[in-house]
C-alpha cells in the first residue's frame, strides 16, 4: 500500500457496525458542531454511522465576553421596550454570565419591567425558570411570527433588544429598523474560529475524497466556517463540487442552510428543527441514495464504506471502494485496469496496486465471484443477465 494511501486509510474513523446493522451502517456522517456535538454524534453511532467530528467553531466564554458585558450594562442604565429572547441556552448563559459580573438582580429587575417575547417553549422554561414571565410567544417558535407581531404593534420610537445565539437572522433586524425601531444586539455566544483547525482540515479532505457521505449542520456559523476555510486553502470550488453530486448536506433548520444555499448547494432540513428529527431525517436520506444491484445471484447495496450482500453488512477499506464505485458506475461493462488505477488516490502508475486493492476488496465482500476477471481487459461487475442497469451510465 502506498503511502498516501495508508494515510487515507488512517484518516477514516474506524467503522463499527453492529451486527443488527441500523440505518446508517456503512454510512460515515461529519459533525460540525461546537455545541451538543457529543449528542449528536450519540445519535448517530446508535443507528450505525461512523462520525467525523471537526468543531467548525468555538463559543468565546461569557464570562469573558466584554462585548456581553458592555451591552447588558447597557440595557441596565437605558431600559429597552422590547427584550426578544430566541433560546432556552442563550438566555440562561446571559442570565448566569450576568450574575457572575455582580449584575444578576440588575438585569432580572430591568427584564421584569419590560415587554419580554420568547421565540419557542423551551425559552419560556427558561424565562420562567429565572423568576420572569414572558408577555408572549408564537406558537409557530418562527422569528417571523414575532417579527409580524412587532410590525403589526407598531416599532416606531421603540427600542428592542434581542438575545442572539450566533445564528443569523437575514432581515428581522433590517425590518425593525425600517419601521423605526432602534435594534440592540444581545452577543450571547460569539463564535470564533477553532483553535485547532486540524480537525476541520480532515474533514474537508474527507468531503473531497468521498470518505464521508454527509455532513451534519447545526448552526449557520458553523456551515460558513467550514466553506470559509475551504476558500482559504485554494478548495471552495472542489467542496462545492462535493456537496453538490456525492455528499448530503443535512442542516438542522432553515436559518443553517443559508451559507450553503447561498453557494447554489441544496440542503435537506427536517420538519421540526431538532437534532432528533435531523438524525431521523439523514436514516432516511442516506440509505434512499445507496445504489442496490443484482450481482452474481445476489443482491448488494452500495453504501459509504460498506456494502450490503444479501443483507449482511461487509466493512470495504477505502482503496476496495474507490474500485467498487468505479465498476458500479458502469455495471456489467468491463473497466481497464488503468482506469482503475486512476480510481485509486496516490497509487502511482504501478498497475499490481489495482490487483492488491481488488484482492482485498473481494476479501471483504466475502463472495469473490461478485467481480469477474477479464483476462488481459480488466474487471467488471457480474451484474445478472436480467438486470436492466447494465447499459446505465451514472
Amino acid at each position: 500500500m502506498s503511502v498516501n494511501n495508508a494515510k487515507q486509510d488512517e484518516a477514516q474513523p474506524e467503522p463499527q457496525p453492529d451486527p443488527q446493522h441500523g440505518p446508517l451502517a456503512g454510512f460515515t456522517v461529519g459533525v460540525t458542531a461546537a455545541r451538543r456535538a457529543d449528542e449528536l454524534g450519540t445519535l448517530l453511532t446508535r443507528r450505525g454511522a461512523a462520525v467525523l467530528h471537526a468543531p467548525a467553531l468555538r463559543i468565546v466564554p461569557l464570562a469573558d465576553d466584554s462585548e456581553l458585558l458592555a451591552t447588558t450594562k447597557q440595557l441596565i442604565d437605558h431600559a429597552p421596550d422590547v427584550v426578544i429572547a430566541t433560546t432556552a441556552i442563550g438566555f440562561r448563559g446571559w442570565v448566569e454570565a450576568a450574575d457572575g459580573w455582580g449584575l444578576g438582580e440588575a438585569l432580572l429587575a430591568r427584564l421584569q419591567g419590560v415587554e419580554l417575547l420568547a421565540r419557542g417553549p423551551k425559552v419560556k422554561g427558561a424565562i420562567r425558570a429565572a423568576g420572569l414571565t414572558e408577555e408572549w410567544s408564537p406558537t409557530s417558535e418562527s422569528m417571523a411570527e414575532v417579527l409580524d407581531r412587532l410590525l403589526a404593534e407598531g416599532v416606531a420610537g421603540r427600542r428592542v433588544a434581542i438575545q442572539l445565539h450566533g445564528e443569523p437572522l437575514p432581515g428581522f433586524v433590517e425590518a425593525l429598523r425600517a419601521g423605526g425601531a432602534e435594534v440592540v444586539g444581545v452577543p450571547v455566544y460569539r463564535w470564533m474560529p477553532p483553535e485547532d483547525i486540524a480537525p476541520l482540515d480532515r474533514l474537508i479532505d474527507a468531503t473531497l475524497s468521498r470518505g464521508v457521505d454527509a455532513l451534519a449542520f447545526t448552526s449557520a456559523p458553523a456551515a460558513a466556517s467550514l466553506l470559509s476555510r475551504a476558500e482559504d486553502r485554494g478548495l471552495l470550488p472542489d467542496l462545492l463540487a462535493a456537496l453538490s453530486h456525492d455528499v448530503l448536506s443535512a442542516c438542522v433548520g432553515p436559518v443553517t442552510a443559508l451559507p450553503l444555499q447561498a453557494h447554489g448547494i441544496d440542503t435537506v432540513q427536517p420538519d421540526r428543527f431538532r437534532l432528533g428529527p435531523l438524525v431521523q431525517l439523514i436514516c432516511r436520506e442516506l440509505p434512499g441514495r445507496a445504489r442496490t444491484l443484482p450481482v452474481a445471484g445476489r443482491s448488494i447495496e452500495i453504501r459509504g464504506h460498506a456494502v450490503v450482500v444479501d443483507g449482511e453488512l461487509r466493512p470495504v477499506p477505502p482503496a476496495g471502494m474507490s474500485l467498487l464505485r468505479t465498476l458500479v458506475r458502469r455495471p456489467g461493462w468491463v473497466v481497464s485496469r488503468a482506469d482503475l488505477l486512476r480510481a485509486l488516490p496516490g497509487s502511482g502508475r504501478d498497475e499490481h496496486a489495482v490487483e492488491t486493492a481488488m484482492a482485498r476488496l473481494r476479501t471483504s465482500l466475502g463472495t469473490p465471484n461478485l467481480i469477474q476477471t477479464v483476462v488481459k481487459r480488466g474487471y467488471r461487475l457480474a451484474l445478472d443477465p436480467s438486470a436492466d442497469t447494465k447499459y446505465a451510465d451514472t
